[in-house]
């Protein structure tokens, strides 16, 4: 082996890691997921605020358990107060949308009219979106491109001139 050679294998590794910690780190920012219980006492509302920006895929889940009776309402409202969706009396929700307007979004959780406290089990999903495509779409695109450029200038590199 050339001392040449050496000297470039060092480098070529350094880039490759930087390269693969690059990616890694955008893909673990193209989703937000979120898990929680919450208890809904009786007679009152629990209200949840998801922060959105223009564009977002949204998926709302949730389950309700109570003792006696499994359901509440459940409504969303847009930073605007305006009402997107209303359900009334249901235990299990599974509600997407698609932001329109950047802002704070409330998911209400009503049990004005029960005696009972009720659990719920909510998870929602929040895809950013970046040139109204999918976040992890873009960017698969813009790794594929970049990876075929740089086996381009390789393969151009090593050709004997």
């Amino acid at each position: 082996m050339t001392e040449e050679y050496l000297m470039i294998q060092p480098k070529r590794i350094l880039l490759c890691l930087f390269f693969a910690a690059a990616v890694s780190l955008i893909l673990t920012q193209c989703v937000s997921a979120t898990t929680m219980n919450l208890t809904v006492h009786a007679g009152e509302e629990e209200i949840r605020a998801v922060d959105l920006v223009e564009e977002d895929r949204v998926m709302i889940k949730f389950t309700v358990v109570g003792q006696t009776e499994s359901v509440l309402d459940f409504y969303v409202t847009g930073p605007d107060g305006n009402t997107l969706a209303s359900y009334g009396n249901v235990g299990v929700v599974s509600y997407p949308f698609v932001c329109q307007k950047a802002g704070e979004y409330r998911l209400h959780f009503s049990n004005l009219g029960h005696s009972e406290d009720k659990l719920v089990t909510l998870d929602y999903e929040i895809q950013h979106s970046i040139f109204g495509m999918p976040q992890m779409l873009f960017w698969t695109m813009v790794i594929v491109i970049v990876c075929v450029a740089a086996v381009a200038v390789f393969i151009l590199m090593g050709k004997p001139r």
